[in-house]
This record gives C-alpha cells, structure tokens and sequence, in this order.
C-alpha cells in the first residue's frame, strides 16, 4: 500500500534543525528503539548533502565494522578522530547506566570525554546523539544536553499503521469501531500494536470489532509494566454514588466537555477537581465514576510509585506517566492521596535531597501548562499540610470539599448498597432509620455496617436454616461501630475551617454546611487563602 504520510515528519524537520545548527549533543528518550533510528536515518537521507548513520553499543560495538566492543572510551575516541567535515550522525545506544552515577571512578573519565568531545563538536559537522529508555542527565553535562521525547504513536499514526500492517482484505473494521479500535491502541507502543494486530490475523485472519477487548487487554498489561500507573475498567456510574449532588452536577454539565463540537464553541479541555474529605467519604468512588460518566479510560496513579530509590530515576518516571497519559488522552488521571507524596514539601526540609520537589515541580508545571485531554482527579484527606502552588488557580478547575454525609444522603447510601444485594427485599428495609441511626457515618462505613449485618444473619441458624439480615442486624451492626468522626473531630473541623478559607465548594447539596462554612469565613482573622 502506497502512502505519502509520515507520522514523524515534525520530528525529523526538528532534528534537522538541530543537526544544522550544530547542536552536539542529543539526547532521544523512547521506549522504543527501531523507530528512532528509522527517524535518524530519515534525517540523514534528507540532509544536503547527505549524512551517514553510526550506530554502537556496549555488546556489539559499531554496527559496520564491530569495534569498540564493551568501550564506550573507544567508541568516544573513533567520533573524535573522525574528520571533523565529515557529515556523520553517531549514535550511543543505552549509556544511562553511566550518566545515572558519573561520579565512580570508572564513569568519570566517559564524562569527561563526553564534554571535551561536545566542545569539539560544535565546530565540525558531527553530532553525537545518545538513545535510551530513560533519561539520565548528569550535572555535569546539563547545559550541553538537549533532551528530545519520542512520543508514542498519536491517533493519526496508530490509523496508519494498521493501514500498513492489515491488508485491506482482512480489515473488517470501519466507522465507530475503526474509531474504537484506535483508541483502544492509544497508549502502546508500535511493537505491542503489532502484536496484537498480528495476534488477531493468527487467530481468525482478521482484524474486526472484536479485537478490541483484546487491544485493551494489552493496555492494561504495557501500563501496569510500567510499575507506575494502573489501567482501570470503570463499572460505577453515578447512579452508584449516593449524595454529593453538587459535584455529580458539576460532572453531568461537564460530558462533552471533550469533544470537538467543545473545542469549536471555543471551551478549553477541562484541567482537573481536588477532592478533599476524610476516609470513606466517597473521593475515590468519584474518580471512577467520572471517568464512567464521561466514557473515558482511567488511569490511577499511585505517586509513592513515583519515587525510585535510584538518583534520577523519580524524574524520569514522572516524564514516562505524563508521556503515557497524554498518549491515551483523552482519559482520567487519578492521583491517590496526593497529601502523602507531596505534603509538607513546603516546609523547607529536603530529607531525600530535594527529589521529591523535583518531581512535584514537574508535575504542577505540567498540570498549569498541559494542553492534552488529560482530565486529573486528585484525591487528599490532610490537604491542609498540601504546599500552596498545587492549589493556586490555574491547577484546578475546581475543589471540592467531601463532608459527611447528611441524613438524607445516608439515606440514599444505605439504598444504593441494598438495591444490588436484595433487589426484591429493598422495601423491607426501613431506610429513613438507618439513616438516623448512622449518624456521623461515612458512605465506607455505611458499607462495612452492612457486610457486618449479613455475617450476623448468616452465621444464626433459624430451623437449621440460614435466616435472611434485616433492619434490625444493620441497627445492631451500627451500635456496635465507631465511626470514624468520634475519633477524627478535630481533623474534621480543621478541614472545614480549610475549605472555608480555600474556598472550596461543598460537593453535598447541604445547605447546613454552606451555613457553617460561611459562618468559619466570618469570623476574625479568616478569609479567602492568597497563593502566588
């Protein structure tokens, strides 16, 4: 099949720029590696006159001629002494394992080397370009690196390549599953699409609608590799949220927020909501019920992932989860508990040596400056120890404040965990003095009260039969239960007094609370926060 596009045209035209201007050291981050170099070798061919490509590594030494087996000192001498006219690209494949610890004694001297040769460099017609999954950049070489991120494959190209890699004939695809299908593949690198493409014609030699479920499972598989994000089929809609029906407002307005009849009426992509609240107030179940609502993939990161125990390596994860998000946008990014990552980090104490404000920095720069459908959920129960720039406008779309629930959400809570267990039993329960009696309850323990009072039932043989729960095992099960808020007082009040001052909105439609946060902002000394 004959096709002039070139999903890496800007690519090259970058790197031929660069090339030009006599940048001496590149540095290409991918998790693949074929298709840099079919990019560099594209770069070559275009250039006038034309380039030649070097390629070495560590095992195999340089590709045509096989020297400089396991010395990266040798393979830094040949480019030295090259003809410094000679229009060469030479490529170093994997030297982050040297770059991450620069300082041995062994790594020192590559170091030097690499700054004696960038000086070199930058007055003949050599470049030196260094590819690897992972960057490592050393203090040392910071201001001669420039680092280049080979993104994975966009929409555009992912519909090309299975136009490339499916015969016509056996491509049963088209219109809303060809659309599927593609979005599907958003997020894998080209290798893994060709697998699975390949895979489908093994098995049925074609490729149609029912390949997609398989696609997703290779999703799932390549994202939970990455030890940093986890790939989440959504079943919770709305309707399985009791209450909070000024955040579920906010969400239902929001639906098509991300499709181009959006962008045409000029409305930006939605950034993002901060959910705050104590446990068990329902801040994760909102998460995926957003992503449900919005029917859109959701991908939940665990930031204590984030942080390697390897200089450097915390940085480069962050790169590859904002690499892997914005390649699957649009979708959800759920950020769990984002107080424990990133609290107190403020307060002037860096006992990891400064990574984590490093990769918070990233991570805020990011979130004010993204223009990818990446939609974040960040969830936080001590958001007061949060430093101050993740809040400032800009960040967030909105945050939300999760209180307890009142007496009409409990209500709600207790029908939505019932209606799935006994369908047919739910007018048997007596709804409106669950809800009294959970006083001060959240939806989680609302929950676990439940579980308790079907063990109860389960484990009381009536005639040596197994007798059903009722009302009153549920009563009895919350008699028995301290909530949380008998101990958390002072943690609930302080979060209050914060979301009066942040002025975050309520989620509940809970006019009580409204009051009471208005009363917190009346009183001497508090007002609206001031962040930079």
């Amino acid at each position: 099949m004959t096709n002039t596009f070139n999903p890496h045209q800007t690519l090259i035209e970058q790197l031929d720029l660069m090339i030009r201007a006599r940048y001496p050291l590149l540095y290409i981050v991918a998790v693949e590696e074929e298709p840099v170099e079919e990019v560099l070798l594209s770069v070559a061919v275009q250039s006038q006159p034309e380039r030649q490509v070097l390629l070495w590594d560590i095992v195999r030494g340089w590709e045509d001629n096989g020297a400089d087996k396991g010395s990266v000192m040798g393979a830094l001498h040949r480019i030295r002494k090259t003809d410094p006219q000679e229009n060469s690209l030479f490529v170093l494949r994997d030297l982050h394992f040297i770059l991450k610890n620069p300082q041995s004694d062994r790594n020192a001297p590559v170091i030097r080397e690499l700054k004696n040769l960038t000086k070199e460099l930058k007055r003949s017609r050599k470049t030196l370009i260094l590819t690897s999954h992972t960057l490592e950049v050393p203090a040392e070489l910071s201001e001669e690196v420039t680092v280049i991120d080979f993104p994975l494959p966009n929409a555009q190209e992912i519909d090309y390549l299975i136009n490339i890699l499916v015969k016509p004939e056996n491509l049963n695809v088209s219109g809303l599953a060809r659309e599927q299908l593609v979005k599907a593949c958003q997020g894998l690198s080209r290798a893994r699409i060709a697998r699975v493409l390949a895979k489908a014609l093994a098995a049925k030699q074609q490729v149609n609608e029912t390949d997609i479920d398989g696609v997703l499972g290779e999703k799932k598989q390549a994202i939970r590799q990455t030890g940093i994000l986890d790939f989440f089929t959504v079943q919770e809609s709305l309707k399985n949220v009791g209450g909070l029906e000024n955040l579920k407002q906010w969400v239902r307005m929001r639906q098509d927020a991300f499709t181009e009849e959006a962008r045409r009426y000029g409305i930006p992509n939605p950034k993002g909501i901060l959910l705050v609240g104590i446990q068990g107030t329902g801040k994760s179940l909102s998460a995926k019920t957003i992503a449900h609502e919005w029917r859109l993939p959701l991908l939940r990161l665990d930031t204590g992932r984030l942080f390697g125990g390897i200089v450097g390596e915390s940085e480069s994860r962050v790169r590859q989860m904002i690499q892997i998000s914005e390649a699957i946008a649009p979708c959800v990014l759920w950020i769990d508990e984002i107080d424990k990552a990133f609290g107190n980090i403020g307060a002037g104490v860096d006992g990891d040596s400064g990574t984590s404000r490093r990769v918070f920095g990233t991570l805020i720069t990011w979130m004010q400056e993204k223009t990818s459908p990446v939609f974040i959920v960040a969830t936080a129960n001590n958001v007061q120890i949060l430093p101050a720039e993740l809040l400032r406008k800009g960040r967030f779309d909105e945050i939300f404040f999760l209180n307890l629930p009142t007496e009409a959400e409990r209500k709600d809570i207790f029908k939505v965990h019932l209606q799935p267990l006994r369908p047919s039993r739910l007018r048997d329960f007596d709804l409106a003095r669950l809800a009294r009696q959970a006083k001060n309850f959240s939806g989680a323990e609302i929950e676990q009260v439940i579980i308790d009072a079907m063990h109860r039932a389960y484990g009381t043989l009536v005639n040596g039969q197994r007798r059903d729960f009722t009302t009153e095992d549920i009563v009895r099960a919350i008699e028995e239960t301290v909530p949380l808020a008998a101990i958390a007082r002072e943690q609930i009040e302080a979060l209050k007094h914060w979301a009066a001052q942040a002025g975050a909105r309520t989620a509940s439609n809970d006019s009580k609370l409204v009051e009471e946060l208005k009363h917190f902002t009346t009183q001497k000394g508090i007002g609206p926060l001031e962040v930079d």
